[in-house]
């Protein structure tokens, strides 16, 4: 099963510069979006993709935020709210259950703007976690893809000496990814297959970053304990350019 999770800063956008084609012209089972900016009645037409069944969770406020799951199966359910409220108003986190397994489209906020925004994104991470427990005590499989605005350790982030004070990698963010991933046993899928490489999702607009691999990894496949040791590869795409960040897919074998 192939998995697909791109950040799209702003679906419009991706549309232009013909991610839709990109995305047609390859074999995904699932592809989740964040970061779309759009109202379901401002979607271009060609994320219409044949063969996918469509479900879009959008924020309240426009051109906002908002995450998107396209999927060959058909869901049996679809869930929008987990009863969190910038989590909800926001259209952070769109769920879409298969039989026996889940996959989540997740989009975390940033706190770069300041203190109020970086208190928000505590209290997302904490309403995350009560899900993520939630989940290991069931038979399900989960797959959460998503963009979580935090770079785990030291071989996530380029510059990491001089971004130790900065939103997306704190210690208490770090300490939080620590957690789902040793206490709960959350599997980072590109880590897992990766151990030791250093490869980045998301580029700074500023400069030459992405020229210069100036990166963040801050885009993640979460896998549940119970899908330990199934991924088969994960595959970053720098190339071409849809967004500031990197699509990047997930081949699992459930």
């Amino acid at each position: 099963m192939k998995v697909l999770s791109a950040n799209l800063n702003g679906i419009r956008s991706a549309d232009r510069k013909e991610f839709p084609a990109w995305l047609s012209r390859r074999n995904y089972d699932v592809l989740c979006f964040q970061e779309i900016r759009a109202k379901t009645e401002q979607i271009p037409k060609s994320f219409e993709l044949s063969g996918y069944h469509t479900y879009w969770n959008p924020a309240e406020k426009p051109g906002y935020s908002g995450v998107g799951i396209l999927s060959r199966a058909e869901p049996d359910k679809v869930t929008t709210k987990i009863g969190h409220p910038e989590m909800d108003h926001e259209g952070r986190y769109l769920q879409l259950d298969f039989k026996d397994l889940s996959v989540i489209s997740i989009y975390l906020p940033s706190g770069t703007s300041g203190e109020v925004r970086q208190e928000i994104k505590y209290s997302c991470l904490d309403a995350l976690e009560k899900k993520l427990k939630k989940f290991t005590k069931t038979d399900r499989q989960y797959i959460v893809c998503g963009d979580f605005n935090i770079a785990h350790t030291k071989m996530d982030i380029k510059n990491w000496k001089s971004n130790q004070k900065n939103s997306g990698f704190l210690p208490e963010e770090r300490a939080w990814m620590d957690k789902v991933t040793q206490k709960l046993g959350w599997v980072d899928a590109y880590r897992e297959r990766f151990p030791e490489k250093e490869e980045y999702t998301w580029w700074s607009n500023r400069g030459k970053a992405r020229e210069n691999n100036v990166g963040w990894r801050i885009d993640y496949h979460l896998l549940s304990p119970n899908l330990k040791n199934k991924t088969k590869n994960v595959t970053i795409t720098r190339e071409p350019l849809f967004s500031d960040h990197a699509p990047f897919v997930l081949d699992i074998d459930l």
